[in-house]
């Protein structure tokens, strides 16, 4: 089978680890034709793009990295997807609304500068806390709601199955999980959607066990940023933002869990809120409102009450 030529422009806003790593992971795809790396420290992303180039003979792909350094948006413009990592990790003991008021004053000046350079992209944040942050970019930037979306139940429902793969000692490839919610403490794990080699995760795991793996999966961030001691995650993490940008260059319509605008389904309306969604080039193309138990339904319209309050706060940071 041919290999399809490479296309469009991907930028990644934010050159630490989990911007860098994104980056990275995007290029070896080998699909996209340039991917620009910027941040605010001068020769930090050109650097990093000097060092991706130079690995491109040994790992076969194309893809030409550019990194824009000192805060400049030069050589972004018309980028068909912006994936915005800028802003504070955690750190030990912080948790993701700790990061709010510094990040909120990032993003919204990150998003004006896409608005005014690639005002046709498609936005992918993943700035913490990221039901905020999302909602956010989509006010600063003008963009149409369906433009901006945020990664969270991508990297959670991948913990999720991590989690339930280690407990079982099964292949991660057997397991099928969902998370929807918030990204944090409303987070909702959907145990009724949740399957091993096609059998529901209720047949082969007692539920205390289940209940423990929720709440793992809930502090899954925590538990990375614990043990780091400085930093937080972003292997698991970049590899859900690149899906997500591919999902959007390639106009897959993959279905997967985002934060996304919700206006009607599961009965909630006027919020950007974990759930699933088919993802193509105009950004989320529809919300996908699937079947699930009254319990989970309670709990995603929990969520949904919880980061409404926080995302009317943060317009006016």
């Amino acid at each position: 089978m041919a290999k399809q030529p490479r296309n469009g422009k991907v930028t990644v806003v934010g050159a630490g680890f989990y911007g860098s790593t994104t980056a990275l992971r995007l290029a070896e795809y080998d699909v996209f034709e340039t991917v620009v790396l910027t941040d605010i420290v001068e020769g930090k992303p050109e650097g990093l793009a000097l060092d991706m180039n130079q690995s491109r003979p040994i790992e076969g792909f194309e893809t030409e990295v550019v990194g824009i350094g000192g805060g400049s948006y030069e050589g972004t413009e018309g980028s068909d997807v912006v994936v915005v990592t800028a802003g504070l990790p955690r750190k030990p003991g912080m948790s993701r609304m700790d990061l709010i008021e510094t990040n909120a004053g990032i993003v919204r000046q990150v998003a004006e500068n896409i608005a005014r350079t690639s005002p046709d992209a498609v936005v992918i944040v993943v700035s913490n806390p990221l039901d905020e942050m999302t909602a956010l970019a989509q006010l600063a930037s003008g963009f149409p709601k369906q433009r901006v979306m945020g990664q969270a139940g991508m990297l959670d429902t991948a913990r999720f199955t991590d989690n339930v793969a280690e407990e079982l000692g099964v292949p991660v490839s057997s397991v099928r999980t969902l998370t929807l919610g918030s990204h944090g403490d409303t987070m909702v794990p959907v145990p009724s959607r949740c399957t091993v080699d096609g059998k529901p995760l209720s047949e082969v795991m007692a539920p205390d066990r289940v209940e423990h793996l929720v709440q793992r999966t809930r502090n899954g961030g925590a538990e990375v940023v614990a043990l780091l001691k400085t930093g937080s995650a972003y292997y698991a993490p970049s590899a859900a933002a690149a899906r997500m940008a591919r999902a959007v260059m390639e106009d897959s319509g993959t279905v997967m869990p985002v934060c996304a605008w919700v206006d009607g389904e599961y009965g909630i309306s006027g919020v950007y809120l974990g759930v699933e969604a088919e993802i193509g080039r105009e950004g989320v193309r529809r919300v996908v409102e699937s079947d699930l138990a009254e319990s989970e339904v309670a709990g995603l319209r929990e969520a949904a009450e919880a980061v409404r309050a926080k995302q009317a706060d943060v317009a006016d940071l």
